[in-house]
């Protein structure tokens, strides 16, 4: 998802989509704990991901 794609989302979905990426990146870091994950770069781009999604959310908040 690139960060057009975020813009146009409204506030209550991008926080569900927040809710979502937290809960993969949960995922992502606990199967990397147990055995190392092949790409380990996903998680680098989940937790990225997390934060333009914050991002976009305190931008629109401060827009209103």
């Amino acid at each position: 998802m690139n960060n057009s794609e975020l813009r146009s989302l409204n506030i209550d979905e991008l926080k569900s989509k927040l809710v979502e990426e937290r809960g993969n990146y949960q995922k992502l870091k606990f199967a990397h704990a147990i055995t190392p994950v092949e790409n380990p770069s996903k998680i680098r781009h989940s937790r990225r991901l997390i934060a333009r999604i914050q991002t976009e959310i305190k931008a629109k908040e401060l827009s209103k």
